[in-house]
Order: structure tokens, then C-alpha cells, then sequence
């Protein structure tokens, strides 16, 4: 059950610290550009800016990147996307003027919207036993949490004796170690073969296999739910930190919670999902996280403020984590690769949604409202997910094909016999089962 005796899992998991390691000093290097540029009136706008563009990116690429990238082996692939991600890191810290570097973070975000889903569905391809899946993705958001929390020291680390322009050549230094895990991998696999179809079908075939899938449905919904709330968190965590306490070093202790329930939330799952099911525990995290938010109002100290902090860390972990095995377990393999870039092109329309909302939200009203404001809003769209993704969600359902003649290969493979073809296995979304309920 231990991904990292795998040896081709244990390239790709160094690949993925890496590459976040760069992503997140990148990030910092954006922030103290942005400042220098914007001062302190302009840098938040400049920086919003940046993030927002890269949302736009994520939501409309990541389809389309996957659809033109599909025919291509996947190490060279993925190889080829680092070394861009690579070369334009090194291309920003050479830039002097805001276009440019605006332009090439663009690029930079683009090669990410492509390279993001394509590692993410090559995962369950690698360690194909669930409970070892399971575990990776436990290991995947610890490194995603500890990220959060490393990046800025590093990079305050780094700046006590270099410039700030330095970063970003570090942040390249980052990803050059992760196109070298790439490269020596091992990783065996060649693109998945498929019927041909037109560009446009392509296109809109993870999309389509996500919102006919009601767990899918579901899964959106739950994401959409947390990132109302969790947005907060990360906007308005500042200000609340300022106007409670004018002090700034709150805020670190206060994220740093954050990160520290959000690890621990993590390694619970394995046991969890042992006990539960995915459904169970995501929609259990989105009400924990909108029942937590109330608390806000009450007159907490500093250490119970850090623990509402870890709660909130421990509930995004808890919808967090389960949403690989939600993916693998509703797609046919060579179809799991569209699924998941669906699937990171709508989680980010969701988070394109809710930061302007939680900013606006935290700049007109009191902190405190606008969270409980937030969690209501996630509350009651985790009520409507429970409407539709329903609790009775079996993987093997009996269905029939009256329309298929007797001999065709789907029947012969399942010993389908009798005028309406009726038979039971693990149903998908795909060319031969286009509605769940047929």
C-alpha cells in the first residue's frame, strides 16, 4: 500500500515536490514584482490580475490542451512541457517591463493548464491497486499543503542574500529537477488508443462524461461548494488577522495552522476511506467547513483562532483528497486522461467564481459576515449535491442494450443472451452507455 516503493512513482511524486516547489517561489517572485511595480496601492490589483489570468487559462486550455496532446507518448509529453515551463521561468527573471513578463506568465500558465491533468490521470495509470492510489493522493495533498508553507521560506531564504529578481531563476532550477525525474522515470506507458473522431467531439468528451455522470455532477458541486468558502480563507485571512489583532505575524501563525490541519486531514484519509465512501466524507468536509465558519463571531484567543484555522485546513483536506478516486472510478482508462482535465478546467471555473466574490464580499462587509455570509452559500450548495449525487451510487449496474445486434463484441465480452440484452458490469459514460439511467 506504499506508493513510494514503486520506483516509477517515486520519480513522478519527485517530479510533482519539485515542480511545486518551483511554481510556489515563482509565485513569491510574482508578489515582490508586483510590489515594486504597484507599490502598496497597486501591487494587490497587479497581483489579482495575474491570478485571475491564470484561471481564465486553466478553465478554457486544459480541454483543448488535452484533446491536441492525447496522440503524443506521455513522458516526452510531459518532458517537453518542464522544459518550456523551464525556459519561460528563465525568460521572466531576464524581463524588465511588465508586458513582457505578463505575457510570458500567460505562457507559463498555459503549459501548466496542459501539464497539470495529463500527470494527474498518468497516477492511477502508474499504481493501478486502489488502496495504493489512495495513499498517493494522500501524499499528493500533503505535498501540495507543505508547499504552501515551504515555498515563502525558501524564498525568504534565498533573499537574505540574493535579489528578488533571483527567484525566478530558482523557481527554473525547481522545474530542471523535475524535467530530470521526468526523464529518468521508466515511465512505460504510450498514448491510450482511440476511435477516431471529429476535433469538436473530441473536444467536449470530458466535459460530456462529467455532467452525465451524476457522482461527477456531484464531485463539481462539492468543489464548487468548498471554494466559496475556502477563498476566504486565503483572501481574507489578512485582513481579519490586521483589523483583530494590527499585526501581520498573526497572519503566518494563522496560515500556518491552516496548513497544519490541512496536512493532518490528509493523512487521515486512507483509514477514512477505508470506513466511508467518498461521497460520506466530501460532503461531510463542506458541512464541517460551513459549520465551522460561524465560530468566527465568537470572542476566540489566538490559540483557539488557530485551531478554527486547522479545522478549516482539515475539512478542504477531507474534499480535497478523495477527488483522484471519484475521477478513475466514473471513466474507461483511455477516456480517464479527458475526465481529468475536465475536471481541473471546472474546479478552476469554480475558484474564477468564488476569490472575486470573497474579495468583494470581504471589502464591502465586516470580516466576519462576509465568512458566515460564504459558508452559508457553502452549506447550501452541499445540500444540493446530496440532490444529485445520489447516496445510492453502485459501480456495477444492470442496464440493457435492445439495440445492439446479438453478436456485437460488447455482449459477446459480457455472454449477454435474450431479447433485451440485459447485463451488469461497471458502468461508464462512454460510446456505448451515453445516459446513466437507460
Amino acid at each position: 500500500m506504499n506508493p513510494l516503493r514503486h520506483p516509477v512513482f517515486r520519480w513522478l511524486f519527485a517530479a510533482q515536490i519539485l515542480s511545486l516547489l518551483g511554481i510556489g517561489m515563482m509565485t513569491v517572485g510574482l508578489a515582490l514584482l508586483a510590489y515594486e511595480h504597484g507599490g502598496v496601492t497597486g501591487a494587490g490589483k497587479l497581483l489579482g490580475a495575474v491570478f485571475a489570468l491564470k484561471m481564465v487559462v486553466y478553465v478554457f486550455l486544459a480541454p483543448l490542451a488535452e484533446v491536441v496532446l492525447s496522440r503524443f507518448e506521455r513522458r516526452r509529453v510531459l518532458v517537453a512541457l518542464d522544459v518550456l515551463r523551464f525556459a519561460l521561468l528563465l525568460l521572466i527573471g531576464l524581463s524588465d517591463s511588465l508586458w513582457q513578463v505578463a505575457m510570458l506568465v500567460c505562457l507559463f500558465y498555459a503549459a501548466s493548464a496542459a501539464f497539470t491533468p495529463l500527470f494527474q490521470a498518468l497516477i492511477p495509470a502508474v499504481l493501478t491497486d486502489e488502496k495504493t492510489y489512495t495513499s498517493a493522493l494522500m501524499l499528493s495533498r500533503l505535498a501540495y499543503t507543505f508547499e504552501s508553507m515551504v515555498s515563502p521560506m525558501l524564498s525568504a531564504l534565498a533573499l537574505l542574500f540574493l535579489v528578488s529578481g533571483s527567484l525566478f531563476p530558482l523557481a527554473a532550477l525547481c522545474l530542471g529537477g523535475s524535467v530530470l525525474a521526468l526523464s529518468v522515470s521508466g515511465l512505460p506507458f504510450k498514448p491510450a488508443s482511440r476511435q477516431k473522431r471529429p476535433f469538436a467531439e473530441r473536444l467536449s468528451l470530458g466535459l460530456r462524461i462529467y455532467f452525465r455522470t451524476p457522482r461527477l455532477q456531484g464531485l463539481f458541486l462539492l468543489n464548487l461548494a468548498l471554494s466559496c468558502a475556502l477563498a476566504w480563507v486565503l483572501v481574507n485571512t489578512v485582513v481579519f488577522a490586521g483589523l483583530q489583532y494590527d499585526n501581520s505575524d498573526f497572519y503566518a501563525w494563522l496560515m500556518a495552522a491552516y496548513g497544519a490541519g490541512a496536512a493532518l486531514g490528509a493523512l487521515t484519509m486512507p483509514p477514512l476511506l477505508n470506513r466511508s465512501s467518498e461521497r460520506v466524507l466530501m460532503m461531510g468536509g463542506c458541512l464541517f467547513f460551513g459549520a465551522l465558519s460561524f465560530l468566527i463571531f465568537l470572542p476566540l484567543s489566538m490559540p483557539l483562532l488557530m485551531l478554527l484555522w486547522a479545522g478549516f485546513g482539515a475539512a478542504s483536506s477531507l474534499v480535497l483528497t478523495p477527488g483522484g478516486l471519484v475521477l478513475t472510478r466514473s471513466a474507461e482508462k483511455e477516456d480517464q486522461p479527458a475526465v481529468f482535465a475536465a475536471q481541473f478546467s471546472m474546479s478552476h471555473a469554480g475558484w474564477l467564481l468564488a476569490y472575486p466574490m470573497a474579495g468583494w464580499l470581504g471589502s464591502v462587509l465586516a470580516p466576519q459576515l462576509a465568512l458566515a455570509i460564504l459558508g452559508v452559500i457553502c452549506l447550501l450548495i452541499t445540500g444540493l449535491a446530496s440532490r444529485v449525487w445520489p447516496q445510492d451510487d453502485p459501480l456495477v449496474r444492470t442496464h440493457a442494450h435492445p439495440d445492439l445486434p446479438p453478436d456485437h463484441p460488447h455482449l459477446q465480452e459480457h455472454g449477454v443472451e435474450g431479447a433485451m440484452r440485459q447485463h451488469s458490469h461497471v458502468f461508464h459514460i462512454d460510446d456505448l452507455h451515453w445516459r446513466w439511467n437507460p
